[in-house]
């Protein structure tokens, strides 16, 4: 398989016609100018030691070399065969909360922003496990499938916010339902889902839905993201002034934690509770949890290390540097009357 380190690099080949059209305006100008200053047979007569093509052919060195030096740049690497890694991990699906209810801020600066930097603080300590990611609210979205790509993984969670789900709520039950849909089929390995909330469930039983995990083999933990006490709901986090959520008799709707069904739906689901607070999510808890589970083997295919083919390139480009220094512009003195085909005259 091939691939560049660097692709990035590659867009400077478009310096490469830029630089022949530049030269092809210049020599035709010089050649309009000569032909101005005098007959051009005669200036060739005057001026023997100037060589018609050397100027071009240099140029064409220079060119060439500069082409080898900007691929070679761009590090070309082949990987070489496939082969077999084994692995032993679980598998690990994290469900998130995206209803507007996890933008209160009595978990700074908001609930939803801080489980985000949580988890991706969890993903920097895997090393084999596999990790999905479904994001909810009024319904449940596969975010990310099970995977071992930790960078996508990081990746997908920068891009969560409110507005990702078309259909607000809290749907705690069809969460937990895909995320029991969302590990390997059949697979033997041991499974965690993580459900990180505010607990505030008004469309299912998730309860009920965390008993059929557990009787599955899927240990549901739960992560209560909130205080007690709550706090109002920014309509618009970023604004300077605070606008909040009212219900509809004009009063602000203060979003509490629901610790009560959270502490119901992990004991249901073999898992155990922790609740966040503004020191700490309690994701490293959960994952010193995970990390006692029995692992089990798990076998993925992929390349091998890269072997980087750049220096032969820079090879070729110095190769055609050296050429265009050698050959001058001028015809040399002692071979510019060495004629191999000329006739010879008794």
């Amino acid at each position: 398989m091939f691939r560049f380190a660097h692709p990035e690099y590659l867009y400077a080949l478009i310096i490469i016609p830029l630089l022949l059209v530049i030269f092809i305006i210049a020599r035709s100008r010089a050649n309009k100018a000569l032909k101005q200053f005098g007959n051009p047979d005669l200036i060739a007569q005057l001026m023997p030691d100037t060589s018609k093509y050397r100027p071009s052919i240099k140029f064409v060195f220079s060119l060439v070399a500069l082409m080898f030096l900007i691929v070679g740049l761009a590090q070309p690497q082949f990987g070489s065969k496939l082969k077999k890694i084994k692995r032993e991990g679980v598998e690990i699906i994290i469900a998130l909360d995206v209803s507007n209810s996890m933008l209160a801020e009595d978990i700074q600066p908001n609930r939803l922003e801080r489980a985000k930097r949580a988890i991706a603080k969890m993903v920097d300590r895997m090393q084999d496990d596999r990790i999905g990611l479904v994001v909810f609210a009024g319904q449940a979205y596969t975010q990310l499938p099970i995977t071992t790509d930790y960078a996508s993984a990081k990746l997908f969670m920068s891009s969560i916010d409110t507005h990702i789900v078309p259909i607000q709520g809290t749907a705690i039950g069809a969460a937990i339902d895909l995320g029991m849909k969302s590990f390997t089929p059949e697979s033997e390995n041991n499974k965690a889902l993580i459900i990180i909330t505010d607990g505030e469930n008004h469309e299912d039983d998730a309860i009920q839905m965390a008993a059929a995990a557990a009787e599955k083999g899927i240990i549901v933990h739960t992560i209560g993201m909130g205080l007690p006490k709550g706090a109002p709901i920014p309509i618009n986090p970023n604004s300077i002034k605070k606008d909040y959520r009212k219900d509809k008799d004009g009063n602000i709707v203060v979003s509490k934690l629901n610790e009560e069904m959270l502490q119901q739906i992990a004991a249901a689901g073999n898992g155990v509770y922790v609740r966040a607070n503004n020191s700490q999510i309690g994701l490293n808890r959960l994952f010193d949890e995970i990390n006692s589970m029995e692992k089990t083997e798990m076998e993925s295919r992929i390349y091998s290390e890269y072997d980087d083919q750049f220096q032969y390139l820079i090879g070729l480009a110095i190769f055609f540097i050296l050429l265009e220094l050698a050959l001058l512009e001028r015809k040399n003195r002692w071979l510019k009357n060495v004629s191999l085909f000329a006739s010879k005259k008794d």
